[in-house]
C-alpha cells in the first residue's frame, strides 16, 4: 500500500493522548496518535502530522473547531473519535449526535482521505459510566452502520477484549494508560496494513484484589475523580477549556521510539 504523507488526528482526549505522558516534555501527553505518526514518519521524509484534538470536546465543538482546519491541511489520512463526551451527559439524543457525526464523516470521506473511526469502549464495570452501557451500545451500532455505508476504516473498540484489563486504563477509568495507548497504536497500524515493530509489554496476570481493597479503590475513585468530575459538569467547566491543539499544523514528529 502507498505510504501516508499527511496525517491529521481530530477528536477529544482519546486522540489528544491523555493518560500517556510525553517523555520529551514537548507537550503534556503523547498518545497513540503520536506513536502512529512516528511510525509513519519513519517511512517517508515527506511525512507531516497534525493533531487538533482537545480533551473534553463534544461532537458539535469538534465539527465547529476542527473539521475545516483538518480539511484545509489536505490530509490523506484522518483519524477521528467523537461523541463520548456527549454520551456521558445526563441527557442526550444519541440519534441526533450520530446524525451530526455522519455528516462530518461524509465531509472527511469526500475529501479522498482514508478515514479511521472507532466504536466506543465497553463501559461495563466502569464505575460512574457503567449505567450508560446501553447508550454506548446504541451509539456503536450506528457508528458501525456509518462506517460500512461510507467505506470507512473501523476499529471496534467495544470488542477489544484486552481493554477489560484495568491496567490498560488510568485511575479515572476513562483514559487509557501507557500500555493502552501503545496497544491502540498497534491496532491502528495493523488495520491500515502498515508494518511496524511495536509490541505491548507483557503485563503478566491481573493482580488479585480483595473485597476490602476493591472498596477502598472505589472510594478513592469517587473522591479523586467522580466528585470533581460531577462538580465541573454542574459548573459547565471542561478540562479542555482554553487549551490549543498540540500540533495545529503539519510537522514531522519529534519523539522517542514509538514503542516506548
Amino acid at each position: 500500500m502507498a505510504d501516508f504523507l499527511r496525517y491529521v488526528a481530530i477528536g477529544d482526549s482519546f486522540t489528544e493522548g491523555v493518560g500517556d505522558p510525553d517523555p520529551t516534555g514537548t507537550h503534556e501527553y503523547r498518545g497513540w496518535s503520536d506513536r502512529v505518526a512516528e511510525v509513519l514518519a519513519a517511512r517517508s521524509p515527506d511525512f507531516g502530522y497534525a493533531n487538533l484534538a482537545i480533551r473534553g470536546k463534544k461532537m458539535d465543538q469538534i465539527v465547529a473547531e476542527q473539521v475545516d482546519q483538518c480539511l484545509d491541511l489536505g490530509p490523506d489520512l484522518v483519524t477521528v473519535y467523537a461523541g463520548a463526551n456527549d454520551l456521558i451527559r445526563p441527557s442526550v439524543d444519541v440519534d441526533a449526535v450520530v446524525r451530526v457525526y455522519d455528516e462530518m464523516l461524509g465531509r472527511l470521506a469526500d475529501s479522498g482521505a482514508t478515514v479511521v473511526v472507532w466504536t466506543a469502549a465497553d463501559t461495563h464495570g466502569g464505575g460512574l459510566f457503567g449505567a450508560l452501557r446501553g447508550r454506548f451500545a446504541i451509539y456503536n451500532e450506528l457508528v458501525r452502520e456509518i462506517a460500512a455505508d461510507r467505506n470507512l476504516v473501523l476499529l471496534d473498540y467495544w470488542r477489544m477484549k484486552e481493554y477489560r484489563d484495568l491496567r490498560m486504563w488510568e485511575f479515572d477509568r476513562i483514559h487509557m494508560s501507557v500500555p493502552g495507548h501503545l496497544r491502540m497504536a498497534i491496532a491502528v497500524l495493523d488495520v491500515l496494513g502498515v508494518p511496524h515493530d511495536l509490541e505491548v509489554p507483557d503485563l503478566g496476570p491481573e493482580p488479585v484484589i480483595t473485597p476490602a481493597e476493591d472498596r477502598e479503590i472505589k472510594r478513592k475513585w469517587r473522591r479523586e475523580f467522580a466528585y470533581p468530575w460531577i462538580s465541573r459538569r454542574v459548573r459547565g467547566i471542561s478540562t479542555g477549556d482554553g487549551l490549543p491543539p498540540k500540533y495545529p499544523t503539519l510537522l514531522r514528529p519529534v519523539g522517542v521510539s514509538a514503542d516506548r
